[in-house]
Order: structure tokens, then sequence, then C-alpha cells
């Protein structure tokens, strides 16, 4: 079976699809992923894996996310040969572009509307952006070759022969390791109508972390002061994570041809980072 994606109208304003085409390549080649079989002006023809995605259910489960957090600390240690790739964090680029390209106003009196009613004044998130950027840049967190998109559809399970794999590799690139983390919890509340009451607890995370850390670290134990670094920068870095996909957001609610209301999905997102902004940034490392 070979699959075939067509890309979405207006996409390359968001994707590199030349990265993309080379992530795959690079991860496939290591047995990571999928291969590609064809490349075309808009889309590619790719292998089909078994597998299903998974649930807001399945992502809790101690024997999913447990291969999920040794699969990431797996991608996280690879170091690609290529001099193509920047080793400097991507997101402040990216999340910069998307900023400056994403709409102020719209020509539409009704979206508009909507829009003021909906998402704070740019001044506002420009602000709120700097400050981000200061305090989490000062965490000094490790930079690794992150997915940097973990949501549940981007996670193949197959139960019969206990593996993840990860697919859609579309913003993959070297990024801060608490980024990546962070960016798949927040996807614990699902896709279609986030439900934040889902973003895993304290212990959950934790759990996670060590499975992690004693896979990235390649050891057997890992000291619990590790573990709540880790878990307070991962903790920081998930109102970047609720930042950065309100702004993309704001964009594909401007460009995409998708039945799906992406200014209230924007909304939900700015929402989740005023909400937690005040608790997670004083948490203490």
């Amino acid at each position: 079976m070979v699959l075939v994606r067509v890309y979405g109208h207006k996409t390359d304003l968001l994707i590199n699809r030349k990265d993309e085409t080379r992530n795959i390549r690079i991860l496939n080649k290591i047995g990571f992923t999928h291969s590609i079989y064809a490349t075309f002006n808009n889309g590619l023809a790719y292998q089909f894996i078994e597998g299903v995605i998974l649930t807001t259910e399945t992502v809790r489960k101690p024997d999913v996310y447990t291969l999920i957090a040794k699969r990431m600390a797996e991608m996280h240690k690879l170091k690609p040969d290529s001099d193509e790739i920047s080793k400097e964090a991507c997101i402040w680029n990216k999340l910069e572009k998307f900023m400056e390209i994403m709409p102020k106003q719209f020509s539409d009196v009704s979206k508009q509307t909507r829009f003021e009613k909906l998402i704070k004044p740019f001044v506002v998130l420009k602000e709120n952006y700097q400050q981000l950027k200061k305090t989490l840049i000062e965490l000094n967190s490790k930079v690794v070759f992150a997915h940097n998109d973990l949501l549940l559809a981007n996670v193949l399970f197959n139960e019969k022969e206990n593996i993840v794999t990860f697919i859609d590799f579309e913003y993959t690139a070297y990024n801060y390791q608490p980024f990546d983390i962070a960016n798949h919890f927040a996807e614990f509340a699902g896709i279609d109508n986030p439900d934040y009451s889902l973003y895993p607890e304290e212990c959950l995370q934790k759990a996670w972390l060590n499975i992690y850390l004693q896979e990235y670290n390649n050891v057997n134990y890992v000291p619990e002061n590790e573990i709540n670094l880790l878990y307070v920068q991962v903790n920081k870095f998930v109102l970047l994570s609720h930042f950065f996909w309100g702004c993309w957001g704001l964009i594909q609610s401007e460009h995409s041809m998708i039945e799906f209301d992406f200014l209230e999905y924007a909304a939900i997102r700015f929402n989740e980072y005023f909400k937690q902004k005040e608790e997670f940034l004083q948490m203490k490392l």
C-alpha cells in the first residue's frame, strides 16, 4: 500500500518542504519512520506503516507512553550528518516569522469581530513573546534533534509488535529538548476539541521523564533532582508551545481551505497560555 499526501493551500508559508523530505529520508535510513517513494510539486508518496493513532486514553497508558518516551529520547540523541541542518534552536526564527505573517486584521467584518473578541491585541502578544523568549533562553536548556509536532495523530502504535512510530516531520529541526516534550504533553488534551484538564499531572509527567532520561542518558537510575529539573523546564516551555500554535492557528484561519475553526483553536491555545503563564513561570529550578 502506498500513501499519497497533497499539501494544503499556502502551507509553504509555514513549512519548508525540502527540509521535511530531507528529515524523512534521514530518519528512514536509521529505521525511525516510513520511506518516501516519490515527491512532486505539491505532495509526496510514501510507505504505509501498520498501526493506529493515539487517543487521549491510550497516550496515558504506561505501556504506550513508555514506548513514546524511549523513542523520543532515541530521536533526541541523533546527530544527523548533514551540513544543511542548523544546530541552533529553530523555534525563535520560526515563531518570529509566524508573528510577522499572521493576520493583524481581517477584511471580512464578521471574522474581524470574532478576531477582536477572541484574540488579544498584537502589541500584547508581542510583549508576552519577548518576555517568554528572555525567560526561556535563560534556562540554558539542551538543544536536540526534535520532532516539534508530536500530537496524537503523529504517533502510530502497533500493539501486535509493541512499537510506536513517529510520522509527519514537517517541523522537525534542532530545538530545545523540553519544548519537544512539553509540546507532546500539551497534546494529551486531544486535537479537535482540546481539553486541557487532560494535561498530564505531575506524577505522570515525572514517571514519563524518568523513562525518557534513562534512555537519553543510557542509565538505569536517574536522580530525583534531574527529573525535577527537566519537569520544571518542560512546564515553562509548554507556554511556548501554546503561543507557537496560537500564532499558527491565526495563519491557518486566513489561508486554510480545511473546514475547521482555526480562529477558535488559536484562541484556545492563547487562552491556555495566559491561564498558566504566572504559575509556570514562577516554578523554581
